[in-house]
């Protein structure tokens, strides 16, 4: 029923809103007086700039832009207009009447052309790739006190959850493609681990402050160099310089104590040819979920030279640290559990207090993570071009969990239901409880909180050299080539953070292994008796190194026909040092050769519509973690079988763009073959080793529809349908290994040889199961109404998730017969309505901005996140809702 009113009332929307254009259109009275008119256009993309401001001084009259960046003005004479938009510098230009002028508005930032080569940024009506562009005012209207990628949430294809609910612990899924399979890279740069391929959030939530653009590429986006993008890719371009003197400061309150206090300053662009932007925050509050405090801080910074007119110097540097309590995310609870708690949907099953009734949560994370780029841009002439980028990430901190015999007693639940061996009567977690039995225990704490630190140094260049080719009066073709290096090294190690009430910590892991030199292989050495601060668990440092080149050519004719051929190839190094089960011992070295080839074609039928079409093949690199490594913690055992991911896309779209109304569409085709796969034998206890599988395969397709219509300019309706069908496919087949990397039989003994008659192994029918884990029928419709000459801006975002399974592991503990993968309990659908207001005004001669959010205004009771059950239903799955309503509001003023 909600559907087919959701169908109605948009399709009713567009015929009336349709009708209302088009007789505007056609009925504007005659004036007889003369007429300014013509196209706004970024300087840089010759991209049109929608909703950019008219005015003329003259008569005090005005106009904006529509979809297409055309205006029509009346006048008598020439004039001298003024035209600005948020962003761009502001422009005086003298305009004769009745005749058609083009106006290139240059960013409010420089040294920006270099960002826009290194970034990848995809061009509408040229990019033969499915897209969809963020921009800083969406950000400033809509994400309110939600997570950086929630601001994604309406464009097609994505999925965006909170999982535990912690500052920063969001996710993000394209196309039914977890972030290790989905590209994210900052002006140009990749930020996928290196080792596994996943994006912490939690690192990069100062982006919200300093994003000039973001865009969501689809399918095989427009990125030259050798990235992740399976699913797509998530190009953020950050702010350079700012081209004029000024600043701008910032507050904003929400529920749940959050605050945000932030600055920004600039020097602008002096005579000398130097700019200096400076920006910072801080954020901090008591977090939605119960026990989730936290608190952030984001800056950046950037210096930039004008050398000469062919040479530029930019030096950027940004990073958020950041500290929060968190809910666990493997915390999920039978879907009846959560009636029994007052906090409901908002309940921590870890959170809790000691006997002196100090606050404790077992789970805890902090980190830091700088990213520091020096960008050169060389105009060798005017057609040729080198941009050049040295970057380096310095990450420091980790994350706490259990260690002991007794570990799992710090687990806040168990089978979808709170654990109750240390429970207060009001259900926290009773700490004084466990810390008595430690302080009791004559072998000392058998249960104590270790922080696991994951430090990284990482080094990259990336350079492009681009000249155009003029073939002929109307063809040209751009030939882009370059280098893409890496290195990076991820030091693991584990520390005592808090011993819970025992006098010392005997590590169970210290004769936990096989590998250990002689002389540390002592009974003083397994059971020393270890304070706070001491190393734990873990102690390695894993290293991949990248050398790549790649290179493409984009053709030309007349604007009427835009072609790209691409191709990249990249070997990857890999070894790793251990120092905890090895006497600081080096494993063998792999080398892997992984390759792009692709293309599209994009054709603009009229100055209406295009179309487009795009295919690829990709061979990616094994990840390091679960792929090179078998256990990546505790062993240098290597994969003996490590394959290379291939996957197969292919895409076509058509697009419409008038006056009024922009609509995009789109299908896709994913193959992906040999998906890197090697998963614990049993997941809750790692000690018996894992499983590497081999053959497993899926298939993601889907249509996706994007649509904006500005019947008139005060009114912004918008709405999207991504309707996908992701599914596991064919036979996979793995082998077992014991936690040091070797063969073992279904007993877990040792074999001989891998593969041999009496090596376990598992076989898994996929049984064309659906992917968990992102809904795969989401939609929205948004619309606003900007009131008094856009002075105030008020509107809503209505989103619908359906067709969501939900996670599963797959069943590797049964070997050597077939085991079918049985398809996952279905998420209930879910409507959620988020609503937004802005005001702009003036505060003596400073211009300030009033923005206020509501996210889920009617307070919608959802399940967000859930993990399969045994019976794969309702009654065994367990879940995490999503947030009820939040709200917040917020000031800046611009100085």
């Amino acid at each position: 029923m909600k559907k087919s009113i959701f169908v109605s009332v948009a399709a009713a929307a567009s015929v009336f809103f349709g009708s209302h254009a088009f007789s505007q259109q056609q009925n504007s009275p005659a004036t007889g007086r003369s007429s300014f008119f013509g196209i706004v256009v970024d300087a840089d993309t010759k991209e049109p700039l929608s909703g950019a401001s008219v005015w003329n001084p003259a008569d005090k009259t005005g106009a904006i832009t529509d979809l297409g960046g055309n205006f029509k003005l009346n006048g008598e004479s020439m004039a001298e207009l003024t035209f600005s938009f948020v962003g761009y510098q502001t422009q005086r230009i003298s305009v004769s009447p009745n005749t058609s002028v083009t106006i290139e508005l240059k960013s409010e930032t420089v040294f920006i052309r270099s960002a826009n080569v290194i970034g990848d940024v995809a061009i509408h009506r040229k990019t033969p790739v499915a897209v969809s562009t963020i921009t800083p005012e969406i950000i400033q209207e809509r994400l309110g006190t939600q997570e950086f990628p929630e601001v994604l949430k309406t464009t097609p294809g994505i999925y965006a959850t909170k999982q535990g609910g912690g500052y920063g612990d969001a996710r993000v899924n394209l196309r039914g493609f977890e972030a290790a399979n989905t590209a994210v890279m900052v002006n140009g740069v990749p930020v996928n681990d290196m080792e596994w391929g996943g994006v912490y959030w939690s690192n990069w939530a100062g982006l919200s402050d300093v994003t000039r653009s973001m865009q969501v590429q689809r399918g095989l986006g427009a990125s030259k160099v050798a990235a992740p993008s399976v699913g797509g890719s998530i190009n953020i371009l950050t702010k350079t310089t700012d081209a004029v003197l000024g600043g701008s400061a910032s507050y904003a309150l929400g529920n749940n104590g959050y605050n945000k206090i932030g600055f920004s300053v600039s020097s602008g662009l002096t005579k000398k040819g130097w700019a200096i932007t400076l920006l910072g925050s801080k954020t901090w509050g008591d977090g939605y979920i119960l026990g989730t405090e936290f608190e952030g801080y984001s800056w950046f910074a950037n210096v930039s030279y004008k050398i000469n007119d062919r040479h530029t110097l930019a030096l950027t540097g940004f990073g958020a640290p950041q500290w929060h309590n968190q809910r666990y995310s493997g915390d999920k609870l039978l879907i009846g559990e959560y009636e029994q708690f007052r906090e409901k949907y908002r309940y921590n099953s870890s959170f809790g207090q000691d006997y002196n009734g100090i606050r404790h949560n077992a789970y805890y994370n902090y980190y830091h993570k700088p990213q520091i780029s020096l960008n050169h841009y060389w105009d060798i002439d005017e057609k040729s071009s080198l941009s050049t980028v040295l970057y380096t990430s310095i990450g420091r901190g980790g994350g706490y969990s259990g260690r002991g015999n007794n570990s799992s007693d710090l687990y806040g639940t168990s089978g979808g239901k709170i654990t109750t061996k240390y429970r207060t009567a009001d259900n926290y977690f009773d700490f004084g409880a466990l810390m008595a039995d430690n302080a009791a225990n004559p072998n000392g704490s058998q249960a104590v909180i270790a922080s696991s630190t994951n430090d990284h140094n990482w080094y990259g260049l990336l350079s492009t050299y681009t000249h155009k080719f003029n073939i002929g009066e109307k063809h040209t073709i751009d030939f882009y080539t370059g280098l893409d290096g890496r290195y990076y090294e991820g030091i693991h190690q584990a520390y005592i953070m808090d011993l819970l009430g025992g006098e010392f910590f005997i590590d169970p892991y210290r004769s936990n292994t096989n590998y250990r030199s002689a002389d540390r292989n002592t009974f003083e050495y397994k059971n020393e008796k270890l304070k706070e601060g001491d190393l734990v668990y873990r102690d390695n440092t894993c290293y991949v190194a990248q050398e790549g080149v790649f290179a493409q050519a984009e053709y030309d004719f007349a604007g009427k026909i835009n072609a790209f051929v691409a191709a990249s190839i990249a070997n990857q190094t890999y070894w790793r040092v251990g120092r905890f089960y090895y006497d600081n011992e080096r494993s063998d070295i792999a080398n892997r050769l992984g390759f792009t080839v692709k293309g599209g074609v994009n054709y603009n039928i009229n100055k209406f519509f295009n179309v487009f079409g795009n295919i690829g093949y990709i061979s990616r690199n094994p990840f390091s973690s679960g792929g090179i490594f078998l256990s990546n913690t505790t062993s240098n055992g290597m994969n003996p079988n490590p394959q290379n991911e291939k996957i197969f896309s292919k895409e076509l779209g058509a697009n419409f763009k008038s006056h009024y109304l922009i609509a995009n569409l789109n299908l896709y085709h994913t193959n992906w073959n040999d998906k890197t796969t090697v998963r614990a034998i049993d997941a809750s206890n790692p000690d018996k080793g894992v499983v590497n599988l081999t053959g497993v395969n899926a298939t993601h397709q889907g249509i996706e529809l994007e649509v904006l219509f500005m019947p008139f300019k005060a009114l912004e309706l918008k709405g999207m349908v991504s309707l996908g069908d992701w599914r596991w496919k064919d036979v996979a087949e793995g082998y077992a290994y014991n936690k040091d990397g070797f063969p073992v039989d279904a007993n877990g003994n040792l074999v001989n040889d891998a593969g041999s008659a009496n090596h376990a192994k598992v076989i898994l029918n996929m049984n064309n199961a659906h992917v968990g884990n992102a809904a795969q029928f989401t939609a929205a419709i948004g619309a606003s109404y900007a009131f008094f000459g856009g002075a105030l801006k008020i509107g809503t975002d209505v989103m619908y998730y359906g067709k969501n399974y939900s996670y599963y592991t797959m069943p590797t503990g049964t070997f050597n017969q077939e085991v079918n993968v049985y398809e996952p309990w279905r998420i209930p659908d879910a409507w959620v309505v988020d609503a937004f207001a802005r005001y702009t005004f003036n505060i003596g001669r400073f211009k300030a901005t009033l923005n206020a959010n509501v996210n889920n205004l009617f307070n919608e009771i959802y399940i967000a996140d859930a993990n399969d059950g045994s019976d794969h239903t309702a009654n065994t799955a367990t879940v995490l809702y999503g947030f009820g309503r939040t709200m917040s509001i917020g000031l800046k003023i611009h100085f």
